[in-house]
């Protein structure tokens, strides 16, 4: 079965990229010290869930990637994305029985999302796919 085991940011700058993930979700960034950028990404620690990747410089305008982010709290994150310079494009939004999400983007225009993990979510009174927990 294939899993996803590594993941690459594209960026016109990766330095700064590499500077927002840093200061939005404290990634460790090291450099690889190869013949071009490319700034590895480690996330968390090696026994929590999750993956590292690289964050690269942007070879083709047309290159995106897409990964969600976990977070402890939807507003922290949110919160986190905007303080580190970039934006967070969608109100909080309940996906049923799982939590709470949002796409944002970095400082170099790449979509992420965000997701804090609550099954309870979408369960509130009145609640709808941008329903917020009360």
């Amino acid at each position: 079965m294939g899993r996803v085991s590594h993941f690459e940011i594209t960026a016109d700058d990766p330095k700064r990229a590499a500077a927002f993930y840093e200061k939005a979700f404290g990634w460790k960034i090291n450099d690889w010290g190869g013949p071009f950028t490319y700034l590895l990404a480690t996330t968390g620690e090696k026994d929590e869930t999750g993956i590292d990747g690289a964050i690269m410089e942007r070879i083709d305008h047309k290159q995106a990637v897409i990964n969600t982010i976990s977070v402890d709290k939807w507003e922290s994150g949110a919160d986190a994305v905007t303080k580190a310079g970039g934006k967070v494009l969608q109100e909080k939004t309940a996906v049923p029985g799982q939590g709470y999400f949002a796409y944002c983007a970095d400082t170099e225009g790449n979509f992420f999302g965000i997701f804090e993990a609550d099954p309870t979510a979408g369960q509130e009174v009145g609640a709808g796919a941008q329903s917020e927990k009360a």
